[in-house]
């Protein structure tokens, strides 16, 4: 079976990009800026980011901002 990952954003003019790993993974989180460079969320945020990569996902993800709060 071909499975076919899919980039999508939460709102249109996001600078995040989200991919779409349900059929591949459960309780993955995988995003990027550039759909080349992936980050993992669990694992790499806010480390493997840089500041403005990190307030830009803090911006657009305010949930997930709160949920890792412990992690700044």
């Amino acid at each position: 079976m071909l499975i076919i990952m899919m980039w999508y954003k939460n709102n249109p003019n996001d600078k995040v990009w989200w991919k779409d790993t349900s059929e591949k993974c459960i309780g993955e989180f995988v995003f990027s800026f550039d759909k080349k460079k992936e980050f993992n969320m669990f694992r790499d945020y806010p480390h493997e980011l840089t500041e403005e990569q990190k307030q830009i996902f803090d911006e657009e993800n305010p949930y997930w901002k709160e949920f890792f709060k412990d992690r700044n």
